[in-house]
């Protein structure tokens, strides 16, 4: 039975932890990193794999059971599998999966699912060479293609391909990606632009709101709503076209806010637990880790301290230069 304290003062049930593994990242995605990079954190203040895992292990018998490896991108931290191998041995995980920008799936994917990682959201801004190197302003050869059909192969199942939908910049593609459904068993979702820190100069002229992208889909085929092997931790509603093998998302940050259903918190890689995505509110757990205390009366804080909804519609973020500064 899971444990009262993974309540917040809200009542709800936190059972998600997304872990930032790296703020580093090989890409500059205009809507989530300055093109010059951040100041990367020092090396001495980044948890160690061991200490990851000791946090989760702490945690678990609190109530999470789901769990999302995330950066920066975490794939360029080395060994990355020495982790999930780590986390998958813990009591009461149930779920672990990896967000990334796909550049390493097709070296790194059977090599993760073997360590134990269940699925992989993938973001995919575009299916053009020329347009991905532009919003990712870098030139890794990245075929977004070939990286989610690696993850399939691999046995990474739900595959979910992740769209910021752009107004202006990539939401001419939208019913290209949303076709990817027809043939394939992804489950293609459009996120709504959120416009944070550095990257505000993307503003609500670029939002496309998601009723939009509803009704130029419904053109092509009528969608209906679908609860199948989609649905997972987050907030999306899904639908399907007639005799598709995949589904469609929608994530609505920005037009239908789902904080009153939030389950999550973040863990960051300096050791910080951070409550709300948009918010400012983080309890340090790194020192108390070090310094070899319990961890279970800090994440009860964390969670009596919860905000009952996020700022961003208000451009009030906590602080937050970047989305790669938290994982997302």
């Amino acid at each position: 039975m899971t444990a009262v304290t993974s309540l917040d003062q809200f009542g709800r049930r936190i059972e998600y932890l997304r872990i930032s593994v790296t703020d580093r990242c090989n890409f500059r995605c205009v809507y989530c990193m300055p093109q010059e990079g951040l100041q990367w954190l020092p090396k001495a203040e980044i948890l160690s794999y061991e200490e990851i895992i000791e946090v989760v292990r702490q945690l678990a018998p609190m109530g999470l059971s789901r769990l999302r490896i995330t950066g920066g991108e975490p794939t360029i931290r080395p060994q990355l599998e020495v982790l999930i191998r780590g986390l998958r041995a813990i009591p009461g995980i149930t779920d672990i999966a990896l967000s990334t920008n796909g550049v390493r799936l097709p070296t790194l994917a059977p090599m993760l699912r073997d360590a134990g990682l269940d699925r992989v959201n993938l973001s995919v801004d575009s299916l053009q060479p020329e347009r991905i190197r532009a919003i990712a302003r870098r030139d890794l050869g990245f075929d977004p293609v070939r990286s989610a059909r690696a993850a399939t192969d691999a046995g990474l199942d739900p595959l979910k391909i992740n769209m910021v939908v752009m107004r202006g910049v990539n939401d001419d593609e939208v019913e290209a990606v949303a076709s990817l459904t027809r043939d394939n068993p992804w489950h293609v979702r459009f996120i709504e632009l959120m416009p944070v820190g550095d990257s505000r100069e993307l503003t609500w002229e670029r939002v496309v709101p998601t009723d939009e992208l509803i009704a130029r889909l419904e053109a092509i085929a009528p969608l209906a709503p679908n609860d199948g092997p989609a649905r997972g931790n987050g907030p999306a509603a899904y639908y399907t076209w007639p005799d598709a093998a995949g589904t469609i998302g929608f994530i609505t940050p920005m037009t239908h806010t789902y904080c009153a259903s939030c389950n999550r918190v973040r863990l960051t890689a300096d050791g910080r637990l951070r409550t709300c995505l948009f918010g400012d509110h983080e309890v340090l757990l790194r020192d108390a880790l070090r310094a070899g205390e319990p961890l279970a009366p800090l994440f009860t804080r964390a969670l009596s301290e919860k905000p009952k909804e996020h700022q961003l519609l208000q451009m009030r973020v906590g602080g937050l230069r970047a989305l790669s500064q938290v994982g997302g």
